[in-house]
């Protein structure tokens, strides 16, 4: 392909791409005619079923829920029903489903309450490839208790972990393991099921990171084996909450954070500052999206939602893989380019998450996102939070990467977008 070819606009083969996007008020706004959004990476845009859902909570059943009134009760329905249906959604059990404020606090809590259980003969793994609300809290908390910390490191070229590594890393002493999902930065989807299995061999508990992972692929977390698994909604085409699934019996274990009254509800146990009402009954909403997007794809409406989460992410992947695939070729093509993390589509799968980072060499990262963003391709430049991410790289966090984030709405135009424009802008 030609530097800054223009490929044929077209609908997806694998989705309706124009259903897709009737169903996301953003495309219609005039602030974004013209624009091509490559920052979902930072947090997707809406569908409408989120906005309407929001909207109908706070016009209707803007209250204290749970009390017997009519709009009280339906309140707590609601929230009620977005935790069931999440549970179902993700293949876990309603009572393992917890909310609150962000991913980043709920690390925060997690960290705090393991800190109150570990000792100082148990070892942590964390890992490099980070962004660091999953890593920093429980580094912290290991250097607090004077733990054991041992670090997974990617490989300084590519970005990789190796598995086999982590293997030699785990010790009868090991007790928590952090890891990604998907790096933020690296764009890696990380083998959770076998990091996991090789956990649990020695009774270690499994924090999964799965921000970068779930607008790609709403996960079967049960089939993980993942003890904690968190994603945030916002970025998942829902509210601004962070989802928090604590499974194998570890809510139990862990010391209650919230009032002491709470401590026998398992959605209120990790959540010290108390649900946002229509933030949860919202976030289900979502989910009538992905149903609705199964039944448009050849699913039937009698199917389970895991079942339609399923549908929606296989064929959300097969044409996110096929817009990364361009972007991957040209910009691999350019010797003043970096490329962080892989260049092409895993040989084994045909996958890989369409986050892209790479790092200008005779650019600034600033001065090219700029640019970028006068041709219409809306982006950024920075270190995005996974500042030893880059430092593992040999890459300065302070003149950062630039990162071109799209998912299962991005068209070809987009594509056809920024390629043009980065061809103009690296030369």
């Amino acid at each position: 392909m030609a530097r800054g070819a223009r490929y044929v606009d077209r609908v997806s083969d694998v989705i309706d791409l124009h259903w897709v996007r009737s169903q996301f008020p953003a495309f219609s706004e005039a602030i974004n005619d013209g624009q091509s959004f490559f920052e979902n990476a930072g947090g997707s845009f809406a569908c409408r079923q989120t906005i309407e859902a929001l909207t109908t909570y706070y016009t209707e059943t803007k209250v204290q829920p749970y009390s017997r009134f009519a709009s009280s009760k339906r309140a707590g329905e609601e929230m009620d029903l977005s935790r069931a249906r999440w549970a179902e959604a993700l293949g876990v059990a309603s009572t393992e489903v917890v909310f609150g404020p962000s991913t980043s606090m709920n690390t925060f809590v997690l960290a705090d309450a393991f800190g109150q259980i570990l000792g100082p003969d148990d070892e942590v793994i964390v890992t490099n490839q980070d962004h660091e609300a999953n890593t920093g809290v429980v580094r912290r908390m290991a250097s607090r208790l004077g733990l054991t910390m041992r670090e997974w490191r990617m490989d300084p070229e590519t970005g990789l972990l190796d598995i086999d590594e982590f293997e030699s890393l785990i010790t009868p002493q090991t007790r928590l393991v952090t890891v990604p999902h998907a790096s933020n930065i690296v764009g890696q989807e990380n083998d959770i099921a076998r990091i996991t299995e090789l956990a649990h061999a020695v009774g270690a508990r499994v924090i999964v990171d799965g921000v970068s992972f779930a607008p790609h692929t709403i996960p079967d977390v049960a089939a993980l084996d993942a003890d904690v698994y968190l994603f945030s909604l916002y970025k998942t085409y829902s509210v601004h909450q962070g989802l928090m699934v604590v499974r194998n019996g570890l809510l139990d274990e862990l010391p209650n954070q919230a009032h002491f009254f709470n401590a026998g509800s398992p959605d209120k146990r990790l959540n010290p500052a108390g649900a946002d009402h229509a933030q949860v009954a919202a976030s289900g909403a979502v989910l009538d999206y992905v149903a609705a997007f199964h039944r448009a794809h050849g699913g039937s409406s009698g199917d389970s939602l895991r079942t339609a989460c399923a549908n929606a992410s296989t064929r959300w992947r097969a044409h996110e893989d096929a817009l990364s695939k361009q972007l991957l070729t040209m910009l691999s093509s350019y010797h003043a380019v970096r490329m962080v993390g892989p260049t092409s589509l895993d040989p084994t799968t045909g996958h890989r998450c369409p986050t892209i980072a790479f790092a200008p060499l005779t650019h600034e990262p600033s001065v090219v996102a700029r640019k970028l963003v006068e041709r219409g391709v809306q982006t950024s430049s920075g270190h995005y939070y996974a500042v030893r991410v880059l430092n593992g790289l040999g890459i300065d966090p302070d003149r950062g990467v630039v990162r071109l984030s799209f998912v299962h709405y991005t068209s070809q135009s987009d594509i056809d977008r920024a390629l043009t424009a980065l061809a103009e802008v690296l030369g």
